[in-house]
Formats: C-alpha cells, structure tokens, sequence
C-alpha cells in the first residue's frame, strides 16, 4: 500500500480545511460535554439518590451506536454541524460526568470541614476547594472524552459531516489508499496533539502538585 505524495501536495488546502472542521467538531462536543457534566455532576455528589439515575441515564445512552444517534437527531436538525456535535457531546456525557464526580467524590472531608470551619460559603468553597482538588480526576475524564470525540467526528461522515473521515470514503470509493492513510494519520497526530496540550494545561492549573513532586 503505497502513498501518492503529489496528491497530498495538490490537495494541501483541502486537507487543512477538513482537520480544522475535524478539530472544531470534536472541540465543541468536550467544551459542551464539560457545561453540562459539572453541574449534573454537583448534582449526583449532593444528592446521593440521582446519582445513580444519572449515571445510569449517561450509561445508556453510551451504549447506543454512534450512527443509529446521528440518524435519530436528524428529523431534529437535519444533515447539520448541530448534529454532529449533538451526538459527540452525548458521548462525551459518560466519561466526563463519571470522572467530575468521583474527582469531587475524592476531595478529602476534613478539608470541606476546615473550609466551612473558616466561615466560607457552600458556592466558594465548591469553586475554590473542590472542584480544584478534584481537577486532576475531571482533567483525565477531558482528556479521554477529547481523545474519543476526535476519533468518533469520522462517523458523522455518513450524514454529510465528519472533517477527515470523508478522506476515508472517498479512498474507498475509489479504492485509493492514499486519502484513508492520510485521513488516519492527521486524526491519529490530532489526538495526540491535543493530549499533549490538555496535560500542559493540567500542569499549569495545579501548581500545587508540583510543590508536592
């Protein structure tokens, strides 16, 4: 299987344009799956009776096939980019909202006691307390659900959408292996691009576990 290095060179701004599109895709199923997963997850860590409903609702809904989740919001917003972002996010709901609550789950009791000794506020203290003690557990669950989107964005090519994965269609249409080799690889580096940034980020935003280190 053997690659044809002119057709990348003549195809360079068609290549960018569907990695962007890839990019964007997967990006705004994690930063709508993190809005939705914190609160819900509050919820499950508060209220000890919906946290089973909610991670069993999440579950669920995991377990339905990408495509048949795709077919099923069309009739609600049709062969569009909300469609696609719509399925990743509820894909990215599982992950996110189990890793947010055990990261809250881990913060330790005696250090909420102390917050709430020192007179702060339930609010306050869930901002400036736990959900930063907890950030690394919710960082790993960011980190896969990010990872997974960029992987799944490919799927949504068989509703018009899906960024790199309509290099792998047309190569197989056309039994053309350089577009699939490609399309893999840019998805493959994507991940791991982004991976990489997503731990740089956690370093920078838990300064103190490198006092600690």
């Amino acid at each position: 299987m053997s690659v044809d290095w002119s057709w990348i060179g003549d195809h360079t701004d068609e290549l960018t344009s569907l990695t962007v599109s890839h990019l964007q895709a997967a990006l705004s199923a994690v930063f709508f799956g993190v809005l939705i997963s914190l609160p819900l997850a509050v919820i499950a860590h508060r209220i000890r009776p919906l946290r089973g409903l909610l991670l069993g609702i999440s579950n669920v809904l995991f377990t339905i096939p990408s495509i048949a989740i795709f077919v099923l919001l069309l009739p609600v917003s049709g062969l569009t980019r909300t469609t696609t972002v719509i399925g990743l996010t509820i894909y990215t709901l599982v992950v996110l909202l189990r890793n947010t609550v055990e990261g809250l789950d881990s913060v330790p009791a005696k250090t909420k006691e102390a917050a709430k000794a020192m007179g702060t506020r339930p609010l306050r203290t869930l901002l400036t307390v736990e959900f930063p003690l907890a950030l690394p557990v919710i960082m790993a669950g960011v980190r896969i659900a990010t990872v997974m989107s960029i992987s799944l964005v490919s799927v949504a090519t068989y509703i018009g959408d899906g960024g790199l994965g309509q290099l792998f269609t047309d190569g197989f249409q056309r039994n053309f292996p350089t577009p699939v080799i490609v399309g893999v690889v840019l998805t493959i580096l994507l991940a791991v691009v982004a991976d990489a940034l997503l731990v740089a980020l956690q370093y920078v935003l838990t300064p103190w576990r490198r006092r600690r280190t």
